[in-house]
């Protein structure tokens, strides 16, 4: 099948895909997954796109809980992203979280669909708090690589471009991307697989800006670590998740133009 010709998308993942930081749960949020579905459909208005991603989930729970749909919605094309809420953990292990990847990319690919994964950017960049796990994140980068590589599976390379630490890129929570950020991505992925009209332009730096003085950077990261670490640390603390009493947002095949609840959407239900 062309890249031009996917009738079957399903996203699969955690907050990224979800789409936070691109709009709002009161206005709706749309995301990379939802920018790719309208790239596809602008070539193939016949396409149907399901999101199955939550918000706060790790890759083993992205695996238990968003498989077992994904494989019955009989994709030809999924995108599998997650491992980011596992890497911020105290117990993280690459290999375990890698594991359960594999399992999607084997499980998604040996059904026929085409797979997409990404690779994630230096968070010691985004976050300098952060630093003290970068080589967790390039660690987690080559073992996704390599699964990918076992099964077939395409990576957008998102964590070897320069471009995607750019604060511009991410929200004030720098967990989440911007909605600039989240095109960038959808290019990235547009790009990775060879979707007409797509190119290398997401790879480009924005326009240059000021760099701020010690003491303001300082005080921004005293301000994130107040208004965004602390509540992070918090529900971990209490074993909260921002995913808690969440579900998919848009799980069934849907043409783009109809939302979840609508008299279509349930046409689109009895016939999925």
């Amino acid at each position: 099948m062309s890249s031009g010709e996917y009738l079957r998308y399903v996203a699969l993942g955690d907050s990224q895909t979800e789409g936070l930081g691109d709009g709002d749960d009161t206005v709706g949020l749309r995301g990379f997954a939802d920018r790719l579905a309208e790239r596809l459909a602008a070539l193939n208005p016949g396409l149907r796109y399901a999101n199955l991603a939550v918000r706060g989930r790790l890759a083993g729970q992205v695996r238990t809980e968003q498989l077992g749909p994904a494989l019955a919605l009989r994709p030809d094309l999924a995108t599998v992203v997650a491992g980011v809420n596992d890497l911020l953990r105290p117990r993280f292990n690459a290999a375990e979280v890698a594991g359960h990847l594999e399992e999607m990319f084997a499980a998604l690919t040996g059904a026929g669909a085409h797979v997409v994964t990404l690779t994630f950017p230096d968070v010691g960049k985004i976050v300098p708090l952060a630093r003290p796990i970068r080589s967790r994140v390039f660690d987690l980068n080559s073992r996704i690589r390599v699964a990918a590589a076992r099964h077939g599976v395409t990576v957008a390379e998102t964590g070897r471009q320069a471009v995607t630490t750019d604060p511009r890129l991410w929200t004030a929570d720098r967990l989440h991307a911007s909605p600039l950020g989240h095109e960038r991505i959808a290019a990235a992925v547009a790009q990775a697989i060879h979707l007409p009209g797509s190119n290398d332009a997401w790879t480009l730096p924005l326009p240059p800006q000021a760099a701020p003085a010690g003491w303001q950077a300082t005080g921004t990261e005293l301000r994130w670590a107040a208004a965004f670490l602390g509540p992070w640390l918090g529900r971990r603390l209490r074993g909260q998740s921002s995913g808690d009493g969440r579900t998919a947002k848009r799980p069934q095949l849907l043409p783009l133009s109809d939302t979840p609840g609508s008299p279509a959407d349930t046409g689109q239900r009895e016939s999925s």
